[in-house]
């Protein structure tokens, strides 16, 4: 079997009906997602203190860059405050995405653009900055316009290839860059909810990946070619459920071989 068909069904086998569901389901997976968005761009970041946060909501003798302690609490925060949106299947919003950033950047914003440029967490960039080596970024003025296009496209998709409507979602959101700071985090967290409202395993982009995730991007920001980023992110979905399917086939056998004795 396809290992993503393989994830795929695993993840549509559990039944996630409430948030203690996907609790159950998420329970590493948070902390991992949390641990590699973060490292992507912050390398202070540490696994040993994202798993403190997440499960004892402290770390104890630290000595590091408290942006680092701030950006996974953040991490945490983010997750309660959309589960049950994930639930309810509340379609993506402006206001979702603006929610998602203030939360995640909250306590974490630049000096320069936070004091100088009186820009703030959930607020759209005040100034035009570009990212990535073609310099891509929707103008102040345009950012709004642009993503609401882009909400009311994946909105009204009614096609059957989720991930490829998720890669398209996550290329043309960092294409915009709508935000000063944390557009890569409020990117992949917004992948991953896409994925969940409509029945689909989420994701985790490994920092030991993120030359190709970076070269996948760039790939759409030079011609619009989705593919390669779309063969990324199956490519992690099977990596981050590699484990869990494993597992649930290992049990499959035990029963199997207990049924053949009965």
């Amino acid at each position: 079997m396809d290992k993503y068909v393989g994830a795929l069904e695993l993840w549509q086998s559990y039944h996630i009906a409430s948030t203690a569901d996907l609790d159950k389901y998420l329970d590493s997976f948070r902390i991992l997602f949390a641990f590699h968005s973060g490292k992507i761009e912050n390398e202070d970041i540490t696994f040993h203190d994202t798993r403190e946060i997440f499960e004892n909501g402290k770390v104890l003798n630290y000595t590091g860059n408290p942006r680092a302690l701030f950006e996974q609490l953040n991490q945490k925060l983010c997750y309660e405050v959309l589960k049950d949106k994930i639930i309810q299947k509340e379609p993506l919003s402006v206001e979702i995405i603006r929610e998602i950033h203030k939360v995640l950047t909250s306590g974490t914003y630049d000096g320069n653009r936070y004091i100088e440029n009186e820009e703030r967490p959930g607020e759209f960039k005040k100034h035009d900055y570009v990212t990535g080596l073609h310099e891509v970024g929707s103008s102040t003025e345009d950012v709004e316009s642009d993503l609401i296009e882009l909400i009311n496209e994946i909105n009204e998709y009614g096609g059957n290839d989720v991930l490829k409507a998720a890669s398209y979602l996550h290329a043309k959101f960092e294409f915009i860059h709508p935000f000063a700071d944390g557009n890569g985090r409020v990117g992949r967290t917004l992948l991953n909810y896409y994925l969940m409202i409509n029945n689909h395993p989420p994701l985790i982009v490994y920092d030991e990946d993120k030359r190709l995730y970076y070269e996948s991007l760039q790939k759409y920001d030079e011609d619009e070619e989705l593919s390669a980023l779309n063969e990324f992110f199956k490519y992690q979905v099977e990596k981050t459920w590699e484990k869990a399917m494993a597992l649930a086939n290992h049990v499959k056998q035990e029963r199997k071989g207990l049924s053949d004795f009965m």
